[in-house]
């Protein structure tokens, strides 16, 4: 969803956002998703005080002023969770982003600038939420979807879904690399969450598909002639098409119903080397592009969740003493 904060915010929350862009260096898209955040919060904000009565949607934050933000309370934005929970339906994860927008955005106005004399967020809690386990293909899985590839543009899919599953790159990382990333010693620049940039170890077989896949990448009559990964119409392929052709190849392989995609693509990079290639969870981290170590260790529960599973189809295990 585009958006244009420069146009809708008022003064004091461009000001915080240009912040997070220029001195902090958080990505256009981090700080878009901010901008959201404070704009859902102004716009419940507005309505609770009776400041307007336009619909939700339509209800203005450029006029969002140093006064209306000194009053707010702790108790509005415990109002404001209910209100999300309730009314939009919003999850957990969904609530603790937004709380954690709040926080931030107060405690700056409050350290960095002393709008505040005190910050009014300090005391709020982030909503927990439950940590799931990742999904992920299997080997015998992940070898039948790299089998599954064929078609006109079987050099470049075969490439993306190799790179997905030997790299465990996110969706925007993989769009967003250009002929460049490749260098010649086998290894690949991939820009991270907030343009933090990492170098990833192509192996054997991402090195093979991606000469083959250069083979066959068009040339000429390019639109975007740096990247890696083009479409019929030659233009950078968008996430929606990436999403759309994994999708396309999971249906064949009939996993398409089972809540796959390209994120699982990544997860199962991840557990195959955890699981399989007894790679350090340390190592797997910077592979990743994690930035806290804890993000990492939900692969280290999922081999106790097998052995637990393991244990518990063993023919004894329900097995009583008749004393």
């Amino acid at each position: 969803m585009a958006v244009n904060f420069a146009d809708e915010a008022s003064d004091i929350i461009k000001e915080y956002l240009f912040y997070l862009q220029t001195i902090k260096g958080r990505s256009e898209k981090t700080v878009d998703e901010y901008f959201l955040d404070l704009r859902t919060f102004f716009r419940f904000l507005k309505l609770k005080r009776k400041l307007t009565d336009a619909p939700f949607e339509e209800i203005e934050i450029s006029d969002v002023d140093l006064e209306l933000i000194k009053s707010v309370s702790l108790m509005d934005a415990y109002e404001f969770m209910n209100f999300l929970s309730r009314n939009r339906k919003n999850n957990a994860v969904s609530r603790a982003r937004k709380c954690s927008a709040l926080k931030q955005f107060f405690n700056y106005l409050t350290v960095k600038k002393h709008y505040l004399d005190s910050d009014p967020m300090s005391e709020l809690e982030v909503p927990k939420s439950k940590k799931s386990l990742p999904k992920y293909l299997t080997l015998e899985q992940s070898l039948e979807l790299l089998n599954a590839i064929d078609g006109k543009f079987k050099e470049r899919d075969y490439c993306i879904i190799t790179l997905f599953l030997n790299c465990g790159l996110r969706l925007a990382e993989l769009v967003s690399l250009n002929m460049n990333s490749i260098r010649s010693d086998n290894t690949m620049v991939v820009t991270g969450k907030g343009n933090k940039e990492r170098l990833v170890y192509l192996n054997n077989a991402c090195v093979d598909a991606l000469n083959e896949w250069r083979k066959v990448r068009p040339n000429d009559g390019l639109k975007d002639r740096d990247a890696l990964f083009v479409s019929s119409h030659h233009k950078r392929l968008s996430r929606e098409s990436v999403q759309k052709l994994v999708q396309k190849y999971l249906e064949k392989i009939s996993l398409d119903s089972q809540g796959y995609s390209c994120h699982k693509l990544r997860h199962t990079a991840a557990t195959l080397m955890y699981q399989h290639g007894e790679v350090d969870i340390r190592v797997l981290k910077d592979i990743l592009g994690h930035e806290n170590l804890g993000t990492t260790q939900i692969y280290t529960h999922i081999s106790s969740e097998q052995l637990k599973k393991a244990s518990d189809k063993n023919p004894l295990s329900n097995v009583k003493s008749k004393n």
